[in-house]
């Protein structure tokens, strides 16, 4: 896969270089936090499950929170967690030797969720764009220009073809990266993951 441009430094401590070891996941007390922002058909969904294979190769382990503006529900019509929220349960929990699920029937902030995930290696949050954790943006489409102006503490751009020359042309050319290159974005991750884990807010 191509890689656009070339790395910037964050702020923040040097990544070390080289797989971690245990002794290394024993100093580690935060997770490295990521939001991927861009408008609806950017590519965010696609860009986020080619990069966790890749993280998990390195051995790390990725939590992913999303941002949905509409209505949901994982829990399905005459479950029992389904029929303990109708009769009023604030929240139910159900898990098994493999997987647990916990549905609370308030919002959350980013925060809380991220303190939620503080064992995973990273977290990557698909959406929250006013939020200030360090972004990878994803332009699509001209019209997705604004967007740059709009959030905060951009760590690298992903494009599309169509939006490669705009993206150099306004200056971008030292965080860029073509939308198909996972791998190099994962890299993005790994090598800089200090500065991802210690940001702050």
């Amino acid at each position: 896969m191509r890689r656009v441009g070339r790395r910037t430094r964050l702020r923040g401590n040097t990544a070390s270089t080289g797989q971690r070891n245990s002794g290394q996941r024993a100093n580690i007390q935060l997770p490295a936090v990521c939001q991927i922002v861009g408008y609806k058909n950017s590519g965010k969904t696609t860009l986020i499950c080619a990069v966790i294979p890749l993280l998990k190769q390195r051995g790390y382990s990725v939590a992913v929170i999303k941002h949905d503006a509409h209505t949901y529900d994982m829990d399905h019509h005459g479950t029992d967690t389904w029929k303990q929220r109708q009769a009023g349960a604030a929240a139910v929990a159900i898990t098994n030797n493999t997987r647990t699920s916990v549905i609370k029937e308030r919002s959350s902030s980013l925060s809380e969720l991220i303190a939620d995930f503080s064992g995973y290696d990273y977290v990557i949050v698909e959406g929250f764009k006013q939020e200030a954790y360090p972004k990878i943006v994803l332009l699509h489409s001209d019209e997705d220009r604004s967007l740059l102006n709009q959030v905060s503490n951009i760590a690298a751009i992903a494009v599309w073809e169509t939006m490669e020359q705009v993206a150099i042309a306004e200056n971008w050319h030292d965080k860029l990266f073509s939308i198909n290159d996972s791998e190099g974005i994962a890299n993005l991750l790994w090598e800089q993951r200090s500065s991802f884990q210690n940001f702050n807010i």
